[in-house]
């Protein structure tokens, strides 16, 4: 069974800057497609971004459009999620796994998140 594992939160200032990794147990993706998602506190998951190793695009919502980025390595080993000028809105756990226009049966079992804390 596939583990995804997040790393690269923690606490900034607003402003500030964070770089997240997201990795796979197994060594390198299977699908060509991840996503970055995040939980804020008493709120649900929410899609963040998306990228295709296949056709090599990327897609962020509006909310940190200009500030978020993603990316992947040519071996498909790593998703990343750039973060610039953070805000507190930010502040949330973020997860890694397939972008949702994949079936939720294909979804991957959810790692433990890594958490960011944007103070102002």
């Amino acid at each position: 069974q596939v583990h995804l594992r997040e790393s690269g939160g923690g606490l900034v200032q607003a402003g500030g800057s964070l770089r997240l990794s997201c990795a796979a147990s197994e060594g390198t993706f299977k699908y060509n497609d991840m996503g970055w998602y995040r939980q804020a506190p008493g709120k649900e998951r929410e899609f963040v971004a998306a990228f295709s190793w296949s056709v090599n695009r990327t897609y962020v919502i509006d909310s940190v459009k200009g500030r978020f980025s993603i990316s992947g390595d040519n071996a498909k080993s790593a998703v990343y999620l750039q973060m610039n000028n953070l805000k507190p809105e930010d502040t949330a756990i973020y997860y890694c796994n397939l972008p949702p226009y994949y079936s939720t049966n294909d979804l991957l079992p959810w790692g433990q998140g890594t958490q960011v804390t944007v103070s102002s």
